[in-house]
């Protein structure tokens, strides 16, 4: 099967007389710097050919236009830098003014690129690898059948603590409430003697340097309430 033909590039004018020489004119000055005629010709695609553009090189060349210099074989041309109009002091200045006025936007941009990539490498190295990921997953999985076996008891309705349990507890909580009772009256009467001589402010000051924490108003608040009421253990009325 035979290739199917390019399509055909889009052909640029031939440029010929006083066109043609204006135009390299233009672009030996817009580049100013050296060129060959085959150079000329290529970068102006084709627009004055090569035969030409040497002939219109060295007649601008006998014009002033444009200096010629030959390299052995070879022959370049130049803008003849002393018919390049000199830029005004205002306008140096003013460009001056621009590329510093550039160079600090780079410098700022640059360390905008900075701070961004330093953020996003952070927030690569705190992203846990997929190796940290399976070995978080399989924490949790572990932790999560622990707990589902904890809570097979309720689910089934097995009882957590036995009536034998819960009459112990209530002996020990009647027992061990009984004896601190007893032992708060103890110190309560002998605490009132030895401060009974004392002013209020003293009495503190003892209170303090002895060490004695008195009942807070949560304490208080216990003794007052359900749990601690006449017939009541563990926070559960006697039938």
């Amino acid at each position: 099967m035979s290739a199917k033909p390019k399509a055909s590039e889009t052909k640029v004018p031939v440029l010929k007389g006083q066109e043609a020489e204006q135009k390299v004119l233009e672009y030996i000055k817009r580049m100013n710097r050296p060129f060959g005629a085959v150079d000329v010709s290529a970068n102006l695609k084709g627009a004055v050919p090569k035969t030409a553009t040497q002939k219109i090189l060295v007649a601008l060349a006998e014009k002033g236009e444009l200096v010629q210099k030959t390299y052995g074989k070879t022959t370049f041309f130049v803008a003849n830098q002393a018919n390049l109009e000199d830029m005004p002091a205002e306008k140096l200045a003013s460009l001056e003014a621009e590329c510093k006025a550039i160079e600090e936007d780079s410098k700022v941009l640059a360390a905008e690129v900075r701070t961004a990539s330093a953020a996003e490498l952070a927030k690569l190295k705190a992203t846990p690898t997929d190796a940290g990921l399976a070995v978080s997953l399989d924490e949790a999985d572990a932790a999560a059948a622990r707990l589902r076996e904890r809570l097979k008891p309720l689910r089934s309705g097995t009882p957590l603590v036995t009536a034998g349990e819960l009459a112990q507890l209530d002996a020990d909580w009647t027992k061990w409430r009984t004896e601190w009772v007893r032992r708060k009256k103890i110190f309560t009467n002998f605490w009132q003697l030895a401060t009974d001589a004392l002013p209020p402010q003293e009495a503190t000051e003892l209170a303090e340097d002895l060490g004695i924490e008195f009942d807070t108003p949560e304490h208080g608040a216990v003794e007052s309430g359900p749990l601690c009421s006449p017939g009541t253990v563990l926070g559960k009325r006697r039938r």
